[in-house]
């Protein structure tokens, strides 16, 4: 089972990546159904309260929150995550620019930028 600090990682970034636009029902199912799978109920409400907290500057928060705890990472763990994000964002139908550009960031500050842009070209490549 995934550790807390797992779980708000995965939560809090696809939530504030879904945020971008107002959190619709699809992604509101989408996060919900993370939580339940990775037992995150708990996880998930203090990643609500995170946002409802200043919606608007959610993402540099959030990025401050990750660079105080993803050194508890491995490299793979992070690219999971991030690659996770990337494909609940595709399951929707659409990623944005913003959304890109926010994930790329954060995978910049974790290390794994050309990983990332690596899997999203495979993805690209297959389809």
């Amino acid at each position: 089972m995934p550790s807390s600090h797992y779980k708000k990682v995965l939560l809090l970034l696809k939530s504030v990546i879904f945020n971008y636009h107002g959190l619709d029902e699809d992604e509101q199912k989408i996060l919900k159904e993370t939580a339940e799978q990775i037992n995150g109920t708990e996880e998930l409400h203090w990643v609500n309260q995170f946002i409802l907290e200043d919606d608007l500057s959610a993402f540099d928060r959030a990025r401050g929150f990750f660079n105080t705890i993803i050194g508890e990472f491995s490299k793979e763990q992070r690219l999971e995550i991030i690659r996770q994000i990337w494909d609940a964002n595709r399951s929707k139908g659409y990623v944005s620019e913003i959304e890109a550009t926010s994930l790329l960031k954060i995978a910049k500050d974790w290390g794994i930028q050309s990983d990332f842009i690596a899997y999203v070209r495979s993805i690209r490549n297959n389809t």
